[in-house]
C-alpha cells in the first residue's frame, strides 16, 4: 500500500497522488511496483526501502548521501492465536531526504494510524526532523502503554492463580514473559539508535527538536526499565505459582487420602460381619446395630484424629 500525505500550514492532513516537496510517503507492505515508483520519484536507495521489510532486521541508523535511514522496532498486537506471545515487535523504517519523508513497515500499526488520523499535535509533514522525533516518541509511548496493559493482565492472572490448579494461567504468564523479552531486546536496540543519533547528528535539529530528542530518550529508557522490572516480577511469579499449584494438588490429595481411609473403616467392619463364621452379637434381634456402632466409633475417632493433625 502506498499513500502520500501533505499537511498545510494549519496542520490539516491532505491525501494526494503526487510526490510533492515536503510530503509524507507511507509504505505498508508495498508491492514491487510501488517500491519502484518511490525509488524513481525520490532517488532513495533500494536497500533503504527493502531492509525495513525484513522482519528480523536490526535497529540502526545510517546515512547515504543526503538520505538518512532510521530503523527501530515498534510494538504490535499479535493477530495469530497460535503464537504464545501477546505482543510482538516489527521494524519500521524512517527515511528522511531533502524533499521527502518516507516510512516503510510490514503492516499497519496504531502508531502510523495516529499520524494519519491527525491525533498528534503540532504535526507537519514538511518538518521532517520533528516528524521523525515525534514518530520515535510515539513508538516509546506505545511501549509504555502496552507494558501497563501487561501489568494489569498480570494482576488479573495473579488473582486467578490463588485458587487455581490448572496450567492455563501459567501458560498466560509464559505468554506475557515472552512478550517482555521481545520488548526488552527491541528497547535496548532502539536506545542504541537514539544515542547514536545524539552523538553523530544525522539530522539537522533546532532547539525544540533537541528537547524532543531528549524526551524520546527518556521515554525509551523508562520503557526499558519498566520492561526489566516486569520481567523480574513475571519470573518470580512463574516460580512461586508453580509451587503454589503443586502445593494445592498435595492438599487435595491429602484430603482425599484421609477421606478414603475414613470410608474404608465401615467397609472393613461390615466385611468381617459378612463372613460365614460366628461373630459377637450375631444372634441378637438387631444384630446389624453392632457393626453399625463399631463403624461409627471407628470413623468418628479417625475423623477426630485427622482433624487434630490438621489433615482437613
Amino acid at each position: 500500500m502506498l499513500d502520500i500525505y501533505l499537511t498545510d500550514e494549519l496542520g490539516k492532513m491532505n491525501k494526494t497522488d503526487t510526490f510533492t516537496k515536503g510530503c509524507w510517503v507511507n509504505l505498508i507492505h508495498p508491492t514491487e511496483e510501488e517500491v519502484k515508483r518511490v525509488i524513481d520519484e525520490t532517488n532513495i536507495p533500494l536497500d533503504f526501502i527493502k531492509d525495513p521489510l525484513d522482519d528480523d532486521e536490526r535497529s540502526r541508523i545510517e546515512k547515504e548521501d543526503d538520505n538518512v535511514l532510521t530503523i527501530v522496532d515498534v510494538p504490535v498486537l499479535v493477530e495469530d492465536n497460535s503464537d504464545s506471545a501477546l505482543y510482538d515487535t516489527i521494524p519500521i523504517g524512517i527515511i528522511v531526504t531533502p524533499s521527502y519523508f518516507v516510512t516503510v513497515c510490514l503492516r499497519e500499526t496504531p502508531i502510523i494510524s495516529d499520524f494519519v488520523n491527525n491525533k498528534i499535535k503540532g504535526f507537519f509533514t514538511y518538518k521532517k526532523t520533528r516528524f521523525a522525533l515525534q514518530l520515535l516518541y510515539s513508538v516509546a509511548s506505545y511501549y509504555l502503554r502496552y507494558l501497563k496493559h501487561i501489568d494489569r493482565k498480570t494482576t488479573i492472572i495473579e488473582r486467578e492463580l490463588h485458587q487455581s490448579m490448572k496450567n492455563r494461567e501459567l501458560f498466560m504468564l509464559l505468554s506475557l514473559e515472552k512478550t517482555i523479552v521481545y520488548f526488552m531486546t527491541s528497547l535496548k536496540a532502539n536506545n542504541i539508535v537514539m544515542e547514536k543519533m545524539t552523538k553523530q547528528r544525522f539530522l539537522r535539529m533546532y532547539e525544540d527538536d533537541q528537547d524532543l530528542l531528549e524526551d524520546v530518550i527518556i521515554e525509551i529508557k523508562q520503557a526499558a526499565e519498566m520492561a526489566e522490572v516486569h520481567s523480574n516480577i513475571l519470573s518470580g511469579m512463574m516460580d512461586a505459582y508453580a509451587s503454589v499449584i503443586s502445593n494445592n494438588v498435595n492438599v487435595v490429595m491429602k484430603f482425599l487420602t484421609a477421606f478414603t481411609i475414613i470410608l474404608s473403616l465401615p467397609t472393613m467392619v461390615f466385611s468381617f460381619y459378612g463372613m460365614n463364621v460366628p461373630f459377637p452379637g450375631e444372634n441378637l434381634g438387631n444384630g446389624f446395630v453392632v457393626p453399625l456402632v463399631i463403624s461409627l466409633l471407628l470413623s468418628c475417632t479417625t475423623v477426630y484424629i485427622f482433624w487434630k493433625k490438621r489433615y482437613f
